[in-house]
């Protein structure tokens, strides 16, 4: 840790929905091994009262707005200084099948997970290029490398993030700027209220998320997976015949996490918010 403290002492960290969550986790961990750090959330209070908390520098984002992630980096870098690493946190996951989902919803997803994520990515790496030195990390999902029952537009979304991500990556090889993913397994966050998880694996926790991106920082590299076994039983699915990969989804519950085993009534409060309905 005191390795890691002073080579993230000093560093600019700017991080999209660090209000709540894995982005907060993130901004705490980041802060307290001595970064300078700035969460950017929609929900400006939320935003206001988290930076007072772990002393970090707050603004509202929007990050489906060009002209408003613009400002957000401006006023870092006014701030703290010039940008080292963005961190593309914000993403929301509605949940339930694609026959019920309303049109505004699955814009809604697709705006936030993918258009921020690239608006974010194009705006770091024009300032990143020019100085040949910065690294964007992407948060993605495992479900980003699989499919979902329940989560058909999310999975969409997640794919593109880890496609999106790799294709920045090439372009950029040589100009010293690093593009990284992180694909997260189910984590204890408000975004996964109401679920159960899957038979027989642990959830992950806001703060192995956040060990694993303070990780990628001081090591760079193009994708990370959290949890390590989460992640290798995905993985190797790709190498199974569909017909076995999909039998052990259904073995462990996947086919009804996101369906038929949803506590709505604890699920409501977050439903709402992310579906933009307050």
């Amino acid at each position: 840790m005191k390795n890691n403290s002073n080579v993230l002492r000093g560093r600019v960290i700017a991080i999209t929905g660090g209000a709540r969550g894995i982005g907060f986790a993130t901004a705490s961990t980041l802060r307290a091994l001595g970064a300078k750090v700035a969460i950017g959330d929609v929900d400006e209070v939320a935003a206001k009262q988290s930076g007072a908390d772990i002393d970090v520098f707050p603004r509202q984002l929007d990050v489906t707005d060009f002209s408003s992630f613009t400002t957000f980096l401006d006023d870092v870098e006014h701030e703290l200084g010039p940008l080292d690493v963005l961190i593309n946190n914000a993403g929301i996951m509605p949940v339930g099948l694609l026959t019920d989902e309303p049109d505004a919803v699955t814009r809604r997803i697709l705006d936030i997970n993918v258009y921020g994520v690239i608006i974010g990515t194009k705006l770091a790496a024009q300032r990143m290029v020019p100085r040949t030195s910065g690294h964007v990390i992407n948060v993605a999902s495992l479900a980003g490398e699989t499919y979902t029952a329940g989560l058909a537009t999310y999975c969409a979304s997640k794919h593109a993030v880890v496609g999106f991500t790799d294709a920045v990556r090439v372009e950029n090889r040589k100009t010293g700027v690093h593009f990284s993913t992180v694909l997260p397994s189910f984590v204890n966050t408000e975004l996964t209220s109401g679920t159960t998880g899957i038979k027989g694996l642990k959830n992950a926790e806001p703060s192995d998320i956040a060990d694993a991106i303070v990780d990628l920082i001081i090591n760079p590299r193009p994708k990370v997976r959290v949890t390590r076994l989460a992640g290798a039983l995905i993985s190797s699915q790709k190498f199974m015949p569909r017909v076995i990969a999909e039998g052990f989804t259904t073995l462990f519950g996947g086919d009804h996490v996101f369906t038929d085993n949803v506590d709505t009534a604890q699920r409501k409060a977050y439903e709402d918010r992310a579906r933009g309905e307050r």
